[in-house]
């Protein structure tokens, strides 16, 4: 197992300027500001969308399906945990520190010839989206808990309250990733459904 971090990052910076010439065309009441800041981007700042009316700011964080190129896939995964030397380390999704009030999930890259032609980007409010996981008793407790009795699980586990098709479910990625991540995955659809998100483009 190995890790794609290096990897990532190269491919997010060859994926930035698609992702800039759509904001630049399709925001309408927001100008985009783009952070270079590292304690920023650590903060869980990628982007500063500010309203032109009323100046009020907004933190988004960009979050692309790197692993998935040329694939329209119909779920999003959301980092609860991942596992280093067999310690539960937090992951983004429920992490204080982060500032971060919107997601911007990147999705459907279409690569061709190492260019970036084309993507798709839904918008997602993580403070309703904490707020439905906590209203579903989907919270950071509980889930920590649920996934403490299944430490070294490879695969999906339901969840009370979510339907394991079509709502989504928690994946641990024991046995193919460095990392080990363990995510909340998500179906796109059913998030809008239930409001927390809009796609964009």
């Amino acid at each position: 197992m190995k890790s794609n971090f290096k990897t990532d990052l190269a491919q997010e910076k060859k994926l930035t300027p698609l992702l800039d010439s759509y904001y630049r065309k399709h925001l309408k009441f927001y100008d985009f500001e783009r952070v270079h800041s590292l304690e920023q981007q650590l903060s869980g700042i990628d982007l500063i969308f500010t309203h032109k009316k009323t100046g009020e700011a907004y933190f988004v964080d960009e979050k692309a399906q790197l692993d998935y190129l040329n694939k329209n896939l119909p779920t999003f995964t959301f980092e609860l945990f991942c596992t280093k030397n067999e310690t539960l380390k937090q992951g983004w999704l429920f992490d204080a520190k982060k500032k971060t009030q919107m997601y911007a999930l990147v999705t459907n890259i279409q690569k061709e010839n190492d260019r970036f032609v084309s993507c798709n980007i839904t918008f997602v409010n993580r403070q309703k989206l904490l707020s439905f996981l906590a209203e579903k008793g989907l919270d950071e407790d509980f889930l920590k808990s649920r996934v403490l009795e299944h430490l070294g699980f490879h695969g999906k586990m339901e969840l009370p309250g979510l339907d394991l098709r079509n709502e989504g479910y928690v994946h641990f990625s024991s046995k193919n990733k460095a990392e080990q991540p363990i995510n909340l995955v998500l179906q796109l659809d059913f998030l809008k459904e239930i409001g927390v998100a809009k796609k964009f483009i």
